[in-house]
């Protein structure tokens, strides 16, 4: 019962993701092909309520649930996150789905996603097995 509002929290992510048409193929594809400003009005919009939650967190000092600091450590550029990232985009173009989005496509009826889940947690498993061979 104490996790609860964690359920009702993904259960209303869930809503906007559908109505916003985000979990949309047709909307993934428009944006990859840069027909259209819908999908990176509402990523723009992210990033800035990003930006904006972490400015107040830094300024006011705020804590967890469960009292403790919040630390925000500084990062440093990899030229890893830069082949991740296309590695992802590639995964998101030919799938149609990113992680957010994948479990209210299939909530919405879209079965097949659950190859893009399915291969998503394998490729976190094979990742986890080669981390340590993999240049940081």
């Amino acid at each position: 019962m104490r996790n609860l509002k964690y359920m009702f929290a993904g259960l209303l992510f869930g809503i906007v993701l559908v109505k916003s048409e985000v979990i949309s193929w047709f909307r993934i594809q428009e944006m990859f092909r840069l027909q259209s400003f819908h999908m990176y009005g509402i990523i723009g919009s992210a990033i800035v309520v990003g930006m904006i939650s972490v400015l107040i967190i830094k300024r006011f000092n705020i804590k967890t649930a469960s009292g403790e600091p919040v630390i925000i450590p500084d990062k440093k550029f990899n030229w890893g996150n830069v082949y991740g990232g296309l590695v992802f985009g590639l995964g998101w173009v030919i799938t149609g789905a990113c992680p957010g989005p994948l479990f209210a496509q299939i909530g919405s009826g879209f079965l097949v996603t659950s190859v893009t889940l399915l291969s998503a947690i394998l490729g976190t498993w094979v990742y986890g097995l080669l981390r340590d061979k993999l240049p940081h």
